[in-house]
This record gives C-alpha cells, sequence and structure tokens, in this order.
C-alpha cells in the first residue's frame, strides 16, 4: 500500500473511533459541554478546515481507483477471450498479473469510497446530535428550568416557558380583576353624578316656586 493510501487508511480509523465517540451515551451535562466545546473552539474548526481540503484529495483518488478498476475490467475481458492457442500459459501469466491489479485497484476504491462515506455520516450525525441537545434545552426550559441552556436558551425561555406563560396568565387575571373594580368605580361615579345633577336641579327650580 502506497503513502497516500496508507494515511486515507488511518483516516478510517480515525472516523471510526470519532464516530464511536459520538455514539457513546454520556450524561447530559457532560456531552453539551463536549459539543459546545467542539462547536466554539477554533483549533476545531481549523482541523475542519483541513479535513475537507483532505477529503477532496480522497475524492480524487476515489475517481482514480474507479477509473483503474474500470480498465481492469476491460483487460480482463480482453484475456478472457485469448485463453486458446500456443500462447495460453503467457496469457495466463498475465491474467494474474490483472487480476492482481483488479484487486488492488478495488481495495483502493473501497477505502476511498468507505472513508467518503464515513465522513458524510459523521456529519450528518455531528448536526443531528446538535439539533437534540437543542430540543432538549428547549424542553427543559418549557418544563420551567431556567439554568438550562445559554444564551439562546434564555431567549427561548422568555418566549415560551410553562412558568412565564402561568405568570401571564396572573397577570391576565390580575388585569381583569383591576378592569372589572374600573368599570364598578366607573357605574357609581356615573350614579353620584345624576344624583348631583338632579339636586342641582331640583335646587334650581325650588326659588322660581317661591316667586
Amino acid at each position: 500500500m502506497t503513502l497516500y493510501y496508507s494515511l486515507v487508511f488511518l483516516l478510517l480509523v480515525f472516523e471510526m473511533v470519532v464516530f464511536m465517540g459520538l455514539i457513546v451515551p454520556l450524561p447530559y451535562a457532560v456531552k453539551r459541554k463536549l459539543f459546545a466545546f467542539i462547536s466554539e473552539s477554533p483549533l476545531i474548526a481549523k482541523l475542519q478546515y483541513g479535513l475537507k481540503i483532505t477529503f477532496i484529495f480522497i475524492l480524487i483518488l476515489f475517481i482514480d481507483s474507479v477509473n483503474r478498476v474500470y480498465r481492469v475490467q476491460l483487460e480482463m475481458a480482453a484475456y478472457s477471450k485469448d485463453t486458446t492457442g500456443v500462447g495460453a500459459a503467457a496469457l495466463g501469466t498475465e491474467r494474474m498479473e490483472v487480476q492482481a491489479r483488479k484487486f488492488y485497484s478495488q481495495r483502493n476504491m473501497y477505502l476511498c469510497g468507505f472513508t467518503l462515506f464515513l465522513s458524510l455520516i459523521l456529519n450528518r450525525t455531528y448536526i443531528m446530535i446538535l439539533d437534540v441537545l437543542r430540543l432538549e434545552d428547549r424542553v427543559k426550559l418549557l418544563e420551567g428550568d431556567k439554568k438550562a441552556g445559554g444564551k439562546d436558551a434564555a431567549r427561548v425561555a422568555e418566549a415560551g416557558s410553562v412558568g412565564e406563560i402561568g405568570r401571564l396568565r396572573k397577570e391576565l387575571e390580575a388585569k381583569d380583576r383591576d378592569i372589572e373594580t374600573l368599570k364598578k368605580q366607573t357605574e357609581g361615579l356615573q350614579r353620584e353624578y345624576h344624583n348631583l345633577g338632579d339636586k342641582v336641579s331640583g335646587s334650581d327650580s325650588a326659588p322660581k316656586k317661591d316667586r
């Protein structure tokens, strides 16, 4: 195995280890701190950028290995037609060499293909775990746990926590009671105003009768 394919194999092993680390069950607090560090660390960001460039080269190797497998298949088809005649033994030796090249080409194709495929799985798994953590934060906040989450969680708490909704309902009921009290006071003031108006009109009409 050449050096660059050995590096691809090491990268494949590294991806397998990372994938196992992602799916290992951990406590919520530990997992949240771990993924917060991965998301915010500049070192991890540089590593991810380097891996993206590396995967581009692996994609080129994968395309080259597919091309080699296709050419070896054509050679195998040509040798299968020329197995009779005087040079059958020589053709048999050459065919073994072609089969060996076919084996190595297929091995390289599978190695690069699985490495690229696992990189896609890792990326999707990482995104799904982040989504699950956000949803768990939101659920905890809706249940009234103000300590869950960070800055984003604080915004969610202001908008939709059960404790916040209960407090708003109590304030609304208090406002309704205040409005009812104001209505009663207004009606009382209106009655008093009408009574006062009747008294004033009665006192104004009394001297006219005396005259």
